[in-house]
């Protein structure tokens, strides 16, 4: 039976009419405008490496929707780069383009009323971007994971652009020249596509394929490999079969399904971002799903089968050869929930049921992990009484896991910056970096993780822990750092109200993180600091702090009640 498409006018309506009018001058035939309508959603861009490809990638995508009985629409959004899009708001355009990603697809694709989506997900906001529109508009959609960059060498050894950021931090010392961080940029990016660590990019890239909102097998991918291109195409084959069937994505995203995703993160030490991009889509959606409480619940249960850089020694090539998310998955299937559907109108249970993976060590077997003990771990506290979060990675065994200091106070990332270069901060101290959450940054602007850094640079990376309710890159992950303390100081959260020399105390086996200060000296202050005034901003970023909602809800956009 034919399925009615919501693309398809009455004819004569006067939408018929004027669509007719477009959709002729562009050279479509009558028999083109009762094809499935499917939107091509690019993020193509001259800005970024990241982004460089997707113009071919989108051409085979819609050269396969096209033979598969289809008719491509391509789209465009903004397209984010952190690398690029840190230089203006203080950092506050990369979390914000997150939800302009979301609004644009929403213009286009629902203002036009086409029948499906294929996204294609690059760099770090645009996968969580495209699986919260996906939510939102419960159209046919499948994410096509549009891979990683290959990396360079210097003197011999692995060199990525995640290890510049990361070394950067020592030429602000002055430890290394300019001369050496130049060279080291230089050799560090060989190819288009996102950064080669489990940063943020590739972990929302194993998020897309275990929520099963992207083809099985295609998280990571070298980019403009062949494999890639296959996968592309397969991609723009399945999006019409998906609109035929009317399989769309809030049948995907049941609680199952980010419980396989909850899982595959923690399994392969994923980003903490994608806690609250996880969270996002669950809101756009419209789902009764708390993936802070799913992350503190499977985080008792689910090893780490992975050491990735920056977490490990193990090379995104590596984990791409032993399977990628698809072995992770197999490796996890006795603690997924095996009934949950895919793009490919198959459940996780069936498509795994057919797949072994290669024997290799870079993915562990349930019964050998890496370890046992959780590389995202959800904190509360007097300090955090919603949230905060810290990342744990495979490296250091010796890690402080507990710490209890005096605080150092800085009100933005830059003097907390300067405080560290100019050696203001001790061993013992707790370094507290307030005024870059959500409505402060505003968009988690801040430095945080370059603060993070010049800690590692300085060796107090397990002298010094690091509070704040900034947003942290996936790359931290060394010593005793709290991030994305929620509520945030700039809404009155109690990291407002720290005072330097205050004891703070972090415990991550109890999961707490403490401001042993009186309550009555803390109301006091409170008093003191009256009514909390957000810093003033005007544009886009003005636009994002007023109406931004709580890390709880993912820091979607929306109206205040």
């Amino acid at each position: 039976m034919k399925r009615e498409l919501r693309s398809n006018f009455r004819p004569g309506s006067s939408l018929w009419a004027v669509r007719r009018a477009q959709w002729k001058a562009l050279g479509l035939s009558d028999e083109d405008m009762e094809k499935p309508k499917i939107a091509v959603v690019n993020s193509s861009s001259e800005l970024a490496i990241c982004f460089s490809h997707l113009d071919d990638v989108a051409e085979t995508v819609k050269q396969s929707i096209r033979d598969a009985g289809g008719l491509p629409f391509e789209i465009r959004t903004t397209a984010p780069s952190d690398f690029i899009f840190c230089a203006g708001g203080g950092g506050g355009y990369i979390l914000s383009s997150r939800d302009l990603i979301v609004n644009d697809i929403e213009v286009a694709v629902e203002g036009a009323q086409l029948d499906g989506m294929v996204c294609l997900s690059s760099c770090d906001k645009t996968p969580p971007a495209h699986l919260m529109a996906a939510a939102r508009l419960d159209l046919p959609t499948i994410l096509m994971v549009c891979g990683y960059q290959p990396s360079g060498e210097y003197r011999g050894e692995p060199m990525d652009i995640e290890e510049v950021f990361i070394r950067s931090a020592d030429a602000l010392r002055g430890t290394i020249s300019v001369a050496e961080i130049g060279a080291m940029a230089d050799n560090a990016v060989r190819g288009p596509g996102v950064c080669s660590g489990m940063g943020t990019a590739n972990s929302m890239h194993v998020v897309a394929e275990a929520l099963g909102m992207s083809l099985p097998g295609g998280a990571p991918v070298l980019a403009n490999s062949p494999r890639m291109t296959e996968y592309a195409r397969r991609t723009g084959e399945r999006i019409v079969g998906m609109v035929l069937e009317d399989l769309r994505p809030r049948q995907i995203l049941t609680p199952a399904a980010f419980r396989n995703a909850v899982s595959a993160v923690l399994a392969s030490s994923g980003s903490i971002n994608t806690v609250k991009h996880l969270q996002a889509t669950a809101t756009e959606g419209e789902l009764d799903i708390d993936v802070f409480a799913l992350f503190e619940e499977l985080s008792q249960t689910v090893p780490m089968l992975t050491a990735v850089r920056p977490n490990g020694d193990s090379t995104i090539e590596e984990f791409e050869a032993a399977g990628g998310a698809r072995a992770i998955l197999k490796r996890l299937e006795p603690l997924l929930g095996r009934e949950a559907l895919t793009v490919t109108g198959r459940t996780v249970g069936e498509t795994l049921a057919e797949y072994e993976p290669p024997e290799a060590e870079v993915i562990r077997p349930l019964d050998r992990p890496v370890t046992t003990e959780a590389p995202i771990v959800i904190m509360r506290g007097s300090l955090a009484p919603e949230s905060a979060i810290v990342k744990l990675g495979a490296r250091e065994v010796a890690r402080k896991r507990t710490f209890s200091g005096p605080a150092v106070v800085c009100d933005e990332g830059n003097a907390a910056m300067a405080t560290v270069i100019e050696g203001r901060v001790k061993p013992g101290d707790v370094l507290v970096v307030r005024g870059g959450g959500l409505k402060g940054g505003p968009g988690m602007a801040g430095r945080a993780s370059m603060v993070a850094f010049l800690l590692y640079s300085a060796g107090l990376e397990n002298e010094v822990a690091l509070v704040t309710d900034g947003q942290l890159s996936g790359l931290v992950n060394k010593g005793l750092v709290v991030g994305e303390v929620s509520p945030e100081s700039a809404v009155g959260g109690p990291l407002a109200l720290v005072r330097d020399g205050d004891r703070i105390s972090i415990d991550v086996e109890a999961r707490t993180v403490d401001l042993d200060v009186d309550p009555e000296e803390l109301a006091t202050r409170a008093a003191e600091l009256g009514e909390p005034q957000l810093p003033k901003s005007r544009g886009y970023l003005g636009l994002y702090q007023r109406t931004v909602q709580p890390m709880s809800t993912g820091a979607v956009l929306g109206r205040d009640e």
